[in-house]
């Protein structure tokens, strides 16, 4: 069983509290007879959630580790691999990454990470973890939630 990021229920409770519905958590995609993907793999988490008709995945990154660049390869060759497979079997659900404020205020402020998140278009979501609210929508899909 996959342990759920730090931040699991902060990021379910400010995606709930800006109107989104649960409706997988963790989010299952089948890749292949013998393998699927739980967007829910290690110390990260996923949710899918629905908000009239849009569809997004989150894939939770806490950033709490003692590298945030070792964190960031991780989380980055985990949402490249979860876009393939969303674009493969829900094409209508978007992926996003979401990241601790602090994080996005210091760490992908790097104009190395922001060259990285711009380059593979990664949608971010921005939360508070202790006011368990979403602070910013960032998107390279549509226009900003």
């Amino acid at each position: 069983m996959s342990r759920k990021d730090q931040f699991h229920e902060a990021v379910k409770h400010a995606l709930e509290k800006d109107g989104w519905i649960i409706t997988h958590d963790p989010f299952t995609i089948q890749i292949s007879e013998a393998v699927k993907l739980k967007i829910d793999l290690g110390a990260e988490s996923a949710i899918a959630a629905q908000r009239d008709q849009e569809k997004i995945a989150v894939e939770i990154k806490s950033f709490i580790t003692d590298s945030d660049i070792s964190e960031f390869h991780a989380a980055l060759g985990q949402y490249l691999n979860y876009v393939q497979a969303l674009e493969d079997k829900e094409p209508d659900r978007i992926l996003y990454l979401a990241v601790p404020i602090e994080t996005h205020r210091d760490f992908f402020q790097i104009p190395f990470i922001q060259k990285s998140l711009k380059r593979h278009a990664v949608n971010l979501v921005i939360y508070d973890p202790i006011k368990e609210e979403i602070k910013q929508w960032i998107s390279f899909n549509n226009t900003d939630k």
